[in-house]
């Protein structure tokens, strides 16, 4: 992630560091061995041997049954239970090609789930740089009130990156801590805009939360794009009537 700029209640800024939160491992998973245990990916297959390829060159389903019976046209076996290693996210048309070129939709949803429209995505530019400071918005909200209402869906954790920062970091920290609230964090001159931390990201509303324990402290800043909102009640059968 790169560095964000953030604001204090006195007007000072300083830029710090942030990364992903990581939440530690409690349960061990060991072999017979005694030896960790641990996920991989495997390759399943590749797209040049899946249904689709299949039947286009059988012609018919009950002839790829028929091939996989007497055969085995599904698997590579050179390829086939690879390990995979540093792996990146390509886009393919109907004819299993890749593309280069994606023209993104963005889809909006109504509070029940149906569709609402449908645009083009905007590649918007990224508002959490040095260059732009986060200014205090001075907008406290309880931590019920802000769970209650938004959906979390990622959360940073600020870090300091020298001794001059971990001061600035702890201080507010420690305001947040005694105001038992979140601090709504935005973009802009009004810190009312959502924060953009990559180019052509989700934009987020951000919630700052401060916690700290002797000198040690943690700031985490709480991102969300759903906002929770009861769907409107049908019209019961008098409602329809008038």
């Amino acid at each position: 992630m790169p560095e964000i700029s953030l604001t204090d209640s006195k007007g000072r800024d300083a830029a710090v560091a942030a990364e992903s939160v990581r939440v530690p491992v409690r349960v061990r998973w060991i072999d017979a061995a005694g030896r960790q245990a641990k996920t991989a990916r495997i390759l399943k297959g590749t797209i040049d041997r899946d249904y689709s390829a299949l039947l286009e060159v059988a012609g018919a389903p009950d002839k790829v049954a028929d091939a996989l019976i007497s055969g085995d046209p599904e698997l590579d076996i050179e390829a086939t239970g690879a390990f995979l290693h540093d792996t990146s996210r390509v886009y393919v048309n109907s004819n299993r090609q890749v593309v280069h070129a994606v023209s993104q939709i963005e889809v909006v949803r109504n509070p029940d789930g149906s569709e609402k429209l449908r645009r083009p995505k905007k590649l918007v530019i990224p508002n959490v740089s040095v260059e732009q400071p986060l200014l205090w918005s001075g907008k406290l909200l309880p931590k019920g009130e802000v769970f209650n209402k938004f959906a979390i869906v990622s959360k940073l954790q600020l870090i300091h990156v020298n001794g001059l920062t971990y001061d600035f970091l702890f201080g507010i920290a420690k305001q947040l801590e005694e105001k038992k609230s979140l601090l709504v964090v935005g973009a802009g001159p009004k810190a009312n805009q959502p924060l953009i931390l990559r180019r052509g990201a989700v934009p987020y509303r951000g919630f700052l939360e401060g916690r700290t324990r002797g000198d040690e402290y943690l700031l985490l800043l709480h991102l969300s794009n759903i906002e929770l909102k009861a769907p409107d009640p049908k019209p019961t059968a008098e409602e329809k009537s008038s």
